[in-house]
This record gives C-alpha cells, sequence and structure tokens, in this order.
C-alpha cells in the first residue's frame, strides 16, 4: 500500500484538525448555536456496500481515533482564516468554536459485531456507531467518522492498492474538465481513501487550474468543500446547507408540510439574504420543496409578529435584515454585493433570493427540466445556478453541463468520490471500489428523522414516519436506474478502463 512511502511517516494518524471537514457542517453549526443550540439528537451509520466489511483490526483503529478527536482544537491560524474567508460566521459563532471540543468519551460508541468470532484481528464484521447529544456538539461527528472508516477499510482490508499516480490522475481529470469548460469543485472527504490521497487529488487539481488559467479555458476549480484543505492549498471552501437542516427541522416541529419553509425562514434569519445562496431540493422530495420556494419571505414586520406558522419551538424569531449581502460561498468567490431594500419594494419569494439550486438525488436531465419549468412558472428570468453533486465522473459532468446551459442555466459540479478514492488493485489492474457510506440524523427533540429524496434508494430513517410522511406530502416514489447505491464508484475487480469513467 502507499502508506510505506516516507513522507507519509511524517503525518499524523486520522484526523487532527477541526476544520478537516465540509463547510456546510459549520454553517449549520452556525445556524444551531443561534437558533437551537439545546436541542437532542441522534445519527445513524450504514454501509450502502454491506458485502464491504472491515475487520476487528480495522474497529481497533477507528476507536482509537475517534477517542483522539476528543484532543482536537482551533488553532488561532485557523480561527483567523475563518475571519478572513467566510464572512457569513458570526462573531458569536467564532468565539464558539475557540472553545469548542467534541467529547468522544460521552458522545460517540463504536460497535464491532463480527459475522463470526474467533478473537481474529482477521475477523470481518459490521462497524456501527451510537452518536448522541447536543445537536450543536455532535453535528461534526459525521464527516470525520466517515472518512476515518473508508481509511480504516483501506488500510486493514482492502490494502492492495498504492498512492503512485494520483496526483498525476487528479491533475488530468482537472484539465479534461476545465479545458471542455467545466466550473467545479472538490467535494470528497466523506469517503476519501485516507488523508494523504486527498491532498495528492488537491495538489493535483490546483496544478490543473494553473494550467487552465495560463491557457485561458473557460473552466474552473472553484474550491474544495473541505474548510482544512482549502486553507491548505489557497482554493475557496465551497458549500451552503445539507440534508441534516432540514431533516432536523422537521423532527423538532414534527411538521412536515411547512418544514421547508420554516428550514428556509431560519437560513435567511441566520445568514441574511442572499447570503450562502444555493437551496438543497430534495430532501422531502423537489416537488414538495418548491411549493416552499415559491412563497415570499417574510418581511421585518411579520418576523417580528410571526403571521406565518413556521416558528420552531424555543427558538427566537428570524428577522429578515433590509439590507441583501449577495455571498455565496458555492459560487466562483466574486466580490459580495450589497442590496438595499425599501418597503416600496414588493416582497421576493425564496426562488427569486436564492442564486440557484444543488442537485443531489434523481434523474439530473429530469430536474434541469423540472426547475426550468419552476422558474419560468414563477415569471424568474434571473440565471441561476444549478449545483450538481450526485456520483459525477467527467462524462457525466459534461453531459449536465449541456443540458442545463441550453435550458439556460449556471451549471458548476461538486465532484467526490470519482477524484478521492479512484483506485486500482496493484495485482491485477481492476477496480478497487470503494465504499459507499453514510451517517444521517435519526431523531432530533425525541423524534424520527428522515429523508425521502428523488431517488428510493437514497430514502434513510424510521420506515414507519417515512410512510406517513409520504402519505401526507403526497409523495410520489421515484426510481432512477443509474441511481443503485450499491454500485455507485464502480465495482470491485471490474476492468480498470471501466473504473475510469465509472461514478
Amino acid at each position: 500500500m502507499g502508506s510505506n512511502n516516507a513522507e507519509l511517516t511524517e503525518l499524523p494518524d486520522g484526523i487532527f484538525s477541526l476544520l478537516d471537514t465540509d463547510l456546510y457542517k459549520l454553517t449549520m453549526q452556525c445556524a444551531i448555536l443561534k437558533y437551537l443550540p439545546n436541542v437532542q439528537v441522534t445519527y445513524a451509520f450504514t454501509n450502502r456496500t454491506p458485502d464491504m466489511r472491515l475487520n476487528r483490526e480495522a474497529y481497533h483503529w477507528i476507536e482509537e481515533q475517534v477517542n483522539r478527536l476528543g484532543n482536537i482544537t482551533l488553532s488561532p491560524e485557523e480561527l483567523e482564516y475563518l475571519k478572513r474567508t467566510c464572512p457569513y460566521f458570526n462573531d458569536s459563532y467564532l468565539r464558539f468554536l475557540t472553545t469548542f471540543r467534541l467529547q468522544p468519551s460521552e458522545q460517540v460508541k463504536v460497535l464491532f459485531k463480527p459475522l463470526k468470532d474467533t478473537g481474529s484481528a482477521n475477523d470481518l464484521g459490521d462497524i456501527h456507531f451510537d452518536i448522541g447529544g447536543l445537536w450543536l456538539h455532535t453535528i461534526l461527528y459525521e464527516i470525520p467518522l466517515l472518512a476515518l472508516t473508508s481509511e480504516a477499510y483501506f488500510r486493514f482490508c482492502d490494502k492492495d492498492w498504492s498512492h503512485t499516480g494520483q496526483e498525476e490522475k487528479a491533475y488530468a481529470k482537472g484539465v479534461k474538465l476545465m479545458e471542455n469548460g467545466c466550473v467545479f469543485s472538490e467535494f470528497g472527504t466523506r469517503r476519501r481513501r485516507d488523508y494523504h490521497t486527498h491532498d495528492l487529488v488537491m495538489q493535483g487539481l490546483t496544478r490543473a487550474a494553473s494550467s487552465a488559467l495560463e491557457r485561458g479555458w473557460k473552466g474552473k476549480l472553484s474550491g474544495t468543500s473541505n474548510v482544512h484543505f482549502a486553507m491548505k492549498h489557497g482554493v475557496p471552501p465551497i458549500g451552503t446547507v445539507a440534508h441534516e437542516w432540514f431533516m432536523g427541522i422537521a423532527s423538532i416541529t414534527n411538521d412536515y408540510e411547512h418544514a421547508n419553509e420554516t428550514a428556509l425562514r431560519y437560513w435567511v434569519g441566520c445568514f441574511g439574504e442572499g447570503v450562502l445562496g444555493i437551496a438543497l431540493t430534495d430532501t422531502f422530495g423537489t416537488p414538495t420543496f418548491l411549493k416552499a420556494f415559491k412563497k415570499s419571505l417574510p418581511t421585518v414586520a411579520e418576523a417580528e409578529v410571526d403571521t406565518v406558522d413556521t416558528q420552531l419551538p424555543s427558538a427566537p424569531l428570524p428577522a429578515i435584515s433590509a439590507t441583501r449581502t449577495v455571498v455565496d460561498a458555492m459560487s466562483s468567490g466574486d466580490e459580495p454585493r450589497h442590496l438595499h431594500v425599501t418597503n416600496m419594494d414588493p416582497p421576493r419569494s425564496y426562488a427569486q433570493t436564492f442564486t440557484g439550486v444543488r442537485q443531489d438525488s434523481g434523474n439530473p436531465l429530469e430536474f434541469v427540466k423540472m426547475m426550468r419549468d419552476f422558474y419560468d412558472s414563477e415569471g424568474i428570468t434571473d440565471k441561476k445556478t444549478i449545483v450538481f453533486s450526485d456520483s459525477l465522473n467527467i462524462e457525466l459532468c459534461l453531459e449536465y453541463m449541456q443540458a442545463a446551459e441550453e435550458a439556460g442555466f449556471i451549471p458548476t459540479f461538486g465532484i467526490g468520490t470519482f477524484l478521492t478514492n479512484d483506485f486500482t488493485h496493484t495485482s491485477t489492474g481492476k477496480k478497487s471500489a470503494p465504499l459507499n457510506i453514510v451517517i444521517k440524523i435519526s431523531s432530533a427533540s425525541g423524534h424520527p428523522a428522515i429523508k425521502i429524496s428523488d431517488n428510493v434508494g437514497k430514502n434513510t430513517g424510521d420506515l414507519d414516519t417515512v410512510n406517513k410522511v409520504k402519505e401526507t406530502l403526497g409523495y410520489v416514489e421515484k426510481k432512477w436506474a443509474a441511481g443503485n447505491e450499491k454500485t455507485r464508484w464502480g465495482v470491485e475487480g471490474q476492468e480498470a478502463s471501466t473504473a475510469e469513467v465509472q461514478e
């Protein structure tokens, strides 16, 4: 395995920076601190590739690494970076981060259930995480736990691979995307092979970005979702919000008919109108989301009296600022624009205010058509962005880019596992398939938390609640043939030529 490289001996094991996570975990934590600091939650781990099991040796390593998470603090340099780079973080949140510590001994239990228990380090079994505590404190576990689990599998189970050529592979992918006009960011923290792979990929992509700049290509590396690597490699941190925000609010209020509107309202209340303005549509199905998206933002006066029945229990009401600062961490990093509005201006809808949407499940081409029809029906003529982020590779990016541009959108792409876990077996040259693992919020305030996306394969949570919410919302089940969660990024042992373009 590549870990025999001498340079790797200088790297600490596991996770060693609080910022080695996706930006949207920090933005959500900021909003939770403001509105929901006392909410208790739990999380559930799912291995969507159940035949790829870890061994006892991997389990012990994960357990050790989880315990070490409690030693991580935000460094002064990292604090200054956040102040300089992320103006949407308020002072209260930055002060909170300076003293924040994960407490894994109280919040996380790692469990191992062997298929056949011989006591051997090589016994195969299933890993489980029991995660619970204040939402404010536990929200930062998801990304490091997933990254550690993936690293453990490829450190102790599938060891027939090498880091050799990873930087060059990332460079070639970046060049191919950018010479074809593609604007994309790196989204691969959760399922990366290991930290060093992630670093090599960022080196290759930033080198490709320099080549693109020199050659005048329209394509661009817009950044990375990983805040640590954004800081390390001098690119923008990219992200807005995750399904977790919508899932948690729906669970807390137990009001799925208004959950999307409530989540949008409090998001704008925390960060301001037009800030972090890429909306995630598919937590309870995109058609349901669009019903909320077309509604008007409350005015300051309406927020004070809460004329819309969307208030969170025990949470202060969000007052919408009369100054709109248009800045978007999913965008290409343009300077913020300040738009001053008066009471004479007509109410703006969320769809008008948000700069675009993110597509994360279901058929992307159908999504493009649905969003075009939606914006047209609402009379919205601004050119909106679609961020594609579901299981992408080069060919899919180029296909979706063409479709989105023809429909009048600005397409951008968040590419993850295809960049940070695209390997072949050293001995055979065939595909070394990545794990497909997820951690989702499973309860909040004692109520089940669920997700019913635009593809049935991505649905999560308590089945009875899922069925009840589907009935309440009139949800129409959708299946997408290309959305098989067990083979999203290729099949173990397939020919490398296929694996190169399989996501």
